[in-house]
């Protein structure tokens, strides 16, 4: 299957609303060197506020389990100012409708668990793309699933 690539520009100008999975804030973090100047662009449009970024507990979760394995309080503690204080980034609790919502989708697409939570969330938020590095959820069809390797500065 042919990959489509999506300008940064396009991406910033055509969906106001992305949901962030863990890999691009872990990339941000952690200074991946393959995908920081995407991830560094992208989330440069957030402080300016012209995209808002959507997450979720699933995200800051899979974001900490290495900062505690390393007993590293430091790094834990930026992850977590990032997803509850980062500019335009909006934390989005795990509730009724979001559950529901990723039981439908396990039952489809027979997702994990997490993987499905996090769709839900960008389903119920109303995320116009979910971005990602994980190539498995290009199946999902309820949203426009971009992977960081789709994009192009």
């Amino acid at each position: 299957m042919e990959q489509a690539t999506v300008k940064l520009a396009d991406l910033f100008s055509n969906f106001p609303s992305i949901f962030l999975d863990t890999a691009l804030v872990i990339y941000y973090v952690d200074g991946n060197s393959a995908y920081q100047l995407l991830v560094d662009s992208i989330f440069d449009t957030l402080d300016r506020g012209d995209i808002t970024g959507i997450t979720s507990p699933i995200t800051l979760a899979e974001c900490l389990v290495h900062p505690y394995r390393k007993n590293d309080s430091q790094r834990a503690t930026v992850f977590a100012n990032l997803i509850f204080s980062g500019q335009h980034i909006q934390f989005v609790e795990i509730g009724q409708e979001v559950v529901d919502r990723a039981a439908m989708l396990r039952a489809k697409y027979r997702l994990q668990l997490p993987d499905a939570l996090q769709l839900a969330v960008a389903l119920v938020s109303r995320c116009d793309v979910f971005l990602t590095n994980d190539a498995r959820l290009k199946q999902i069809s309820e949203v426009r699933v971009l992977l960081l390797d789709d994009l192009e500065p």
